[in-house]
């Protein structure tokens, strides 16, 4: 596999990067987000006002509607815009303030890890869902982290990653990332983690979520619901790892999360078949997430610690604050 960077000079082409899953990852996309925002209006200079600063959220906000991560920074980076005193170069206040939302996510990601590295013992072996790891954050990860650590601290650890179809998150990126780093890496296809876990040896279920209502379901990549099903039908573990942005008590369940339904081509031109695997008269349903009730998590890993489902009450919720009126 080759690795590239993608160099992006624009806003639209920062849209355009999050709309493609170029930047993917709910904590990476409000930190790229951020920085676009920042670095348009650095480039505009003097000419940079709190309304092309609006222009730009806007347009950024509508990219994704399911990750809450983006919003909320989206929202910290337009407050801070209006916080800015006359005389200040508005560009300088963003990029400071879109490059605290990097430090902070890199911060979280470790104490997520340091909350979850209980539940990764010697010789456990974890399996996971879609990418949730250095990839889609602004450092080690959130349902990742935990592994990190483990491995960091000499505990032999392997991972089960299954594909995550249609988009392969699992096989191009996680598997990728975790053997990079010298972590043993099984990777399987989305149907086979019921078969997987009836046989015993798995020590936990640890996956991301793009979105937690104040309930506690989850929304995570489409496939993370059947994953839950399977764990709880096989007596296994399920954890959801995310930072405090990813919880959203302005939401009240699951069925009020919006669902951001994708392209059919993505559907239809299996990746590697080198043409279209579905019938042209067939219709396509391609929902990116799926919503898993919160009676089937069994904690949730934080970088508040790790907590049950009756415990997120005492989590402050920095998503009521993502929108802003000026």
């Amino acid at each position: 596999m080759d690795e590239h960077y993608l160099t992006v000079s624009t806003v639209g082409e920062m849209a355009e990067a999050i709309r493609s899953l170029r930047v993917r990852g709910a904590p990476l996309i409000g930190i790229a987000a951020a920085m676009g925002v920042a670095s348009a209006a650095r480039r505009l200079g003097a000419s940079a006002t709190r309304s092309s600063v609006r222009e730009a959220c806007e347009i950024l906000g509508e990219t994704r509607p399911t990750a809450v991560n983006l919003k909320w920074a989206l929202g910290r980076v337009q407050r801070r815009s209006v916080a800015v005193a006359d005389g200040v170069e508005l560009g300088a206040a963003l990029v400071e303030e879109a490059q605290a939302i990097w430090d902070e996510d890199r911060a979280m990601c470790r104490r997520i890890g340091e909350a979850g590295l209980s539940l990764v013992p010697d010789g456990a072996t974890v399996h996971t869902h879609c990418n949730a790891g250095a990839l889609a954050t602004g450092g080690i990860g959130t349902a990742l982290a935990p592994i990190y650590l483990a491995h960091a601290a000499g505990r032999r650890v392997q991972v089960i990653a299954d594909e995550t179809r249609p988009l392969l998150q699992g096989s191009r990126l996680t598997a990728w990332e975790l053997t990079r780093a010298g972590i043993p890496t099984t990777v399987i296809g989305d149907g086979m983690s019921a078969s997987r876990l009836s046989r015993g040896d798995i020590t936990c279920v640890i996956v991301g979520a793009d979105r937690i209502a104040k309930n506690g379901d989850v929304a995570n990549k489409i496939g993370t619901y059947p994953l839950a099903l399977a764990a709880r039908a096989h007596g296994v573990p399920f954890y959801v790892a995310a930072p405090r942005s990813t919880f959203d008590a302005a939401t009240p369940d699951g069925r009020r999360i919006p669902i951001e339904e994708r392209r059919d081509d993505e559907i239809r031109g299996l990746p590697g078949s080198g043409g279209l695997s579905v019938p042209a008269d067939a219709a396509v349903w391609n929902p990116a997430f799926d919503v898993t009730p919160a009676e089937l998590v069994t904690g949730y890993v934080t970088d508040a610690g790790l907590l049950s489902r009756h415990e997120l009450d005492r989590l402050a919720h920095p998503a009521q604050a993502a929108g802003v009126t000026t």
